[in-house]
């Protein structure tokens, strides 16, 4: 089974934020695997050990990436694709669509996955962008997988409900939290993925031209949102304070 997995580089979910000038500053930042793309690692590995195969990440991004590739290789994928886009102007979640429809016209694929969202921009877009490009079926926010077959039974997360589909290969699908518990690297794992193969491919190598991956948005500023007020409490008796609550909630917060 031809099992590929679309990967992110992201902040860590518990740094702080940095914004100068309107630009996300990253010195000193750490990375990690975008943790929703951790589950679609997971689920991929899981599937090559039920079916045969092999795993392949691709990423789009600079060299920067390779921490979290290896990462994703000691994880059990067996080899990785990095997509530099340092020549892309203004790119945005069209052009990561085009990069990767590049890389995948001419594979032969079973299956895509990939996070349902990724924790820095939360767009949800890549997946299905790239499944429609390619003419492939796509689910997402899926909470289960089995394939048996050409054919596989889904289950996908509806917002608190579940839904459940069967679809013919090939596929894309993107993972919810709950689809699995993503396995630590182990110490072998480790020094193996280091030998693993990490291919790096560029715009001339996908043909491609500047201006077919040019972002299609444009940012017109980045800020934090400002910190909030600190509480106010209300004191006297009872009936004063409900009085004075619903003249605040009123004349100050003016929300009756």
């Amino acid at each position: 089974m031809n099992i590929y997995v679309i990967m992110k580089r992201t902040f860590d979910t518990e740094e702080k934020i940095q914004i100068e000038n309107g630009i996300v500053n990253e010195d000193g930042a750490e990375f990690i695997i975008n943790p929703y793309d951790e589950y679609a690692i997971e689920e991929a590995i899981k599937l090559k050990e039920k079916h045969g195969g092999e795993v392949t990440l691709v990423t789009v991004g600079d060299e920067d990436a390779e921490k979290q590739i290896r990462t994703g290789l000691a994880m059990g994928a067996d080899k990785a694709v990095l997509i530099e886009d340092e020549d892309v102007e203004n790119g945005d979640q069209y052009s990561t669509q085009e990069l990767l429809a590049a890389y995948f016209k001419d594979k032969e694929v079973d299956i895509i996955l990939g996070g349902n969202i990724a924790v820095d921009g939360g767009s949800g877009q890549v997946g299905p962008r790239l499944a429609e490009k390619l003419g492939f079926n796509h689910v997402t926010s899926i909470v289960k997988l089995e394939i048996e077959g050409s054919t596989a039974f889904i289950e996908r997360d509806v917002e608190g409900d579940q839904e459940i589909i069967e679809v013919q290969l090939p596929l894309l699908v993107t993972a919810q939290q709950g689809l699995n518990e993503p396995r630590y690297p182990s110490l072998p794992g480790i020094m193996k993925a280091k030998k693993k193969p990490l291919e790096t491919l560029d715009l001339d190598d996908l043909d491609l031209e500047e201006e077919d991956v040019e972002g299609k948005t444009k940012t017109v500023d980045r800020y934090l949102p400002p910190e909030k007020a600190a509480g106010r409490i209300l004191e006297g008796e009872l009936d004063s304070q409900v009085s004075e609550l619903v003249s605040l909630l009123k004349n100050e917060a003016k929300v009756i």
